[in-house]
């Protein structure tokens, strides 16, 4: 099973973007072709943090931008009809999974309040428009989460939000097992995970080419959904 890359579903470049902002544009272009969820993704990861790290509200916003991708992603392949073709087991993993990303979205809006970005437009082209190309993103997707909260709740300043990134972190694992089980894949394959930086998880996130800053009118179908 081929893994997807950032650069296979960020289709603008804006998660790119937003990943450079606050890592650094080297990483950043780095990870474009890097496989999610990869060896090479894991180890670029590990490098150590800029000096000036980011704030609680850049971290709750990318956090809340990467929540919007997995839960937009989950419903529009519901919408569409592809959930629908797929096994009962598989339907009710597929909805669960979107019903709880689209809960951690609200509450990660709510916990911003006014300082919460808006909603970018998506355009996942043809990664949930079957069961194969569906099930393959969504387990690099939930693999990818795992790794982004490991690495970035630490470097949460208040505590009472880092008490909720590591409630948020145990879901996200157990989506990540399930994804992997459902796949037939070894659901725990490590003894330890990998964390990964804001940095790391944005290249990936731009080279998915998933988030689109604006619709287009030139491509085979403008995108259709927004967080």
């Amino acid at each position: 099973m081929t893994e997807p890359t950032l650069e296979s579903v960020d289709r603008d470049g804006a998660l790119t973007e937003a990943i450079a902002g606050l890592c650094g544009s080297t990483r950043a272009q780095f990870l474009r072709r890097t496989a999610l969820g990869g060896a090479a993704m894991l180890s670029a990861l590990a490098a150590p943090a800029e000096a000036a790290g980011p704030s609680d509200v850049d971290i709750l916003n990318f956090g809340l931008r990467f929540e919007r991708l997995q839960a937009t992603f989950y419903t529009q392949a519901d919408e569409i009809g592809t959930i629908a073709t797929m096994s009962a087991a598989k339907r009710e993993w597929a909805r669960t999974l979107g019903a709880h990303e689209r809960a951690h979205v609200k509450i990660i809006k709510s916990v911003l309040g006014r300082k919460a970005e808006g909603s970018p437009t998506f355009d996942f082209g043809e990664a949930n428009e079957s069961d194969a190309a569906f099930t393959r993103t969504a387990v690099a997707m939930e693999d990818l989460t795992v790794a982004l909260l490991t690495g970035v709740t630490p470097k949460v300043h208040d505590r009472g939000l880092v008490a909720a990134l590591f409630g948020l972190l145990t879901v996200e694992a157990r989506h990540a097992a399930w994804a992997r089980h459902i796949v037939g894949s070894t659901p725990a394959p490590r003894a330890f995970d990998e964390s990964m930086t804001l940095h790391q998880v944005q290249g990936a996130i731009a080279r998915t080419r998933f988030v689109a800053q604006a619709p287009r009118t030139s491509s085979r179908r403008s995108p259709r959904f927004t967080g």
